[in-house]
């Protein structure tokens, strides 16, 4: 049988086309949809006494509050002095991010990065950890934007917090490693992680329970900062 490489060659040229035309077009339309608001207006809202913060380190997102204020104390949920391994109890304040298990605990910088292992996060449902981490001041090796909340949603978002924190038969906290840096621990997490349930869907959704504005599509993490507004301001 004779290989006719003219039309075989065009006909790959055309799949390349379309092929990067879909790509292009997916990023542009997630861009887009990123820059949009969940919510156009916002009602001003009052007594907005509680402080939360969010973390960008440029492709991850986390939650961070006080350790304790007048109507939670973390210490009442987690051991502090383990979630580390420098034994510490005092941390002034917690930091909680969401994320693919293997990617978390497999890559502590982009050095260590493995296409395997970002693969798989990307497009397989992967198991999910949550990465706690304490702090006695705001991190500033890293982006942090602060918001105010009212009582009612800083308590809706520790509640959603401490609901991805996957329990062992006799309802405690399942700690399954040190994290990268001694004042930080892995622990087991309920549900998967995929590149449509990423670590800045899971900050954004515990935003959206603290009725603070999130994008229309909410991957990216500069897309959560820069929507980032509560209505206390």
């Amino acid at each position: 049988m004779k290989i006719n490489y003219s039309l075989f060659l065009r006909l790959l040229y055309i799949s390349i086309r379309y092929f990067f035309i879909v790509i292009l077009s997916s990023f542009t339309l997630l861009t887009i949809t990123a820059l949009i608001p969940r919510k156009w207006t916002s009602y001003s809202r009052h007594n907005c006494n509680f402080q939360i913060c969010i973390s960008n380190t440029g492709v991850h997102t986390n939650i961070i509050v006080p350790t304790q204020n007048k109507v939670y104390d973390w210490h009442n949920y987690l051991s502090l002095d383990i979630v580390g391994v420098d034994t510490e109890s005092d941390y002034k304040y917690l930091s909680f991010g969401w994320g693919d298990r293997a990617f978390y605990l497999s890559t502590p910088t982009l050095a260590d990065l493995k296409f395997s292992t970002t693969f798989n996060a990307l497009f397989l449902p992967t198991p999910s950890v949550m990465y706690v981490k304490g702090y006695q001041l705001l991190p500033t090796d890293v982006g942090v934007k602060c918001i105010q909340v009212n009582q009612d949603d800083y308590l809706q978002l520790v509640k959603y917090i401490q609901a991805s924190f996957q329990l062992d038969g006799k309802g405690r906290k399942i700690r399954i490693g040190n994290g990268h840096s001694s004042n930080a621990g892995f622990y087991a997490a309920v549900g998967d992680y995929s590149i449509l349930n990423n670590c800045n869907t899971w900050t954004a959704e515990g935003l959206r329970k603290a009725n603070v504005n999130t994008p229309l599509w909410d991957g990216f993490s500069s897309a959560i900062m820069w929507q980032l507004r509560s209505g206390c301001e």
